[in-house]
């Protein structure tokens, strides 16, 4: 039995194409009602009326000077914001293709958006699921996370989660207000994902409160795994086995692509064989090989020679995955580059 699950990104107002998803004046105007965009209380009648037209005509052109008189500086750099998305989906004819045009030049639209055409892009490659571990392994596209290490495991759990936590106890405005007054209040507990839990993911998915164990040889890691095949799959036209490895024991290393910048840092101190601290080295939280499944989808130098992909953590222990290096940085062939590059 599939699920239906991450409600708030609109995906069900969406259509799906052979091209991919595409966008509808439901969806914009489902849009519209963020926070950042629907006028608060004390919003201005132009920004109300900006709003209200917008919502009975997603579509409608705002023209420079109507959008100038808007009260509030916040919520104009806002509208620019949405403006400029709406004009990169209407100008392709899927958000796969649009998300991929975003990293052919400078990034255009704010992060949050990015994001947002990422989030909808993998929760359509899970349409039909019911797999808790591959929806909760998707969120590490859109998401930041915070890495731990426990007995010898990799734990990824959402970052903005645990900082809610900290600041509330896990109970919101309440929580809040409890602890300024100085009342202790109980730390709500994040749980790794297992066979007993897993049914509750799809009640509190958008609560991204369950920690994902992603530790080389865990379902949380093979999860992953899965939905970068999928990804690629998806973005690039080419299909691919991808396995997450321990450690690159490969003479013939030649091609590998960081998720991060800090992975693809030690990789290529690793590539040249340059002494990494071991600390830094620990950061390095996953390995992946990828292999070609088709030998028409990678360049002739590549060919049956496998990719290596690395994901790691920062510093401060956040991991931040960029799932559009996928799109730029694998030795594709021109054949099985795809439509979308």
């Amino acid at each position: 039995m599939s699920q239906d699950f991450w409600a708030s990104s609109g995906y069900r107002l969406l259509e799906r194409a052979p091209q991919g998803l595409r966008v509808t004046d439901a969806w914009l105007a489902h849009l519209l009602g963020r926070e950042e965009l629907a006028p608060p209380e004390d919003a201005g009648p132009r920004e109300r009326a900006l709003h209200a037209r917008l919502i009975a005509a997603p579509r409608a052109e705002v023209a420079p000077p109507e959008l100038a008189r808007v009260e509030d500086a916040d919520a104009r750099d806002n509208w620019r914001e949405w403006l400029a998305l709406r004009e990169r989906l209407l100008r392709h004819d899927s958000i796969e293709a649009a998300y991929a045009s975003l990293f052919a030049t400078e990034v255009s639209i704010a992060p949050v958006f990015v994001d947002l055409l990422a989030r909808l892009i993998v929760r359509d490659l899970l349409e039909g699921e019911a797999d808790a571990w591959l929806a909760r392994a998707a969120e590490i596209f859109f998401r930041a996370q915070r890495v731990s290490t426990e007995s010898g495991r990799a734990l990824c759990a959402d970052a903005a989660t645990i900082q809610l936590y900290a600041e509330s106890g896990g109970f919101g405005n309440v929580g809040r207000l409890l602890r300024e007054q100085g009342t202790p209040v109980a730390q709500v507990r994040m749980d790794v994902l297992n066979e007993e839990n897993a049914p509750f993911y799809f009640l509190r998915d958008e609560l991204y409160s369950f920690v994902l164990d992603v530790t080389v040889g865990s379902r949380g890691a093979g999860a992953l795994a899965t939905m970068l095949a999928r990804w690629i799959a998806r973005m690039t036209g080419a299909r691919v086995a991808v396995e997450p490895v321990a450690r690159i024991e490969d003479e013939r290393w030649s091609w590998h692509v960081g998720l991060d910048a800090e992975s693809t840092a030690i990789l290529n101190s690793l590539y040249r064989q340059e002494p990494v601290a071991p600390e830094r080295l620990e950061r390095l939280v996953l390995l992946f090989r990828v292999e070609f499944l088709d030998a028409g989808d990678v360049s002739e130098s590549m060919r049956g020679r496998p990719v290596y992909l690395g994901l790691a953590c920062r510093e401060d222990r956040t991991l931040r995955m960029k799932p559009q290096n996928l799109l730029a940085n694998l030795p594709l062939s021109g054949s099985g580059s795809g439509a979308l590059r």
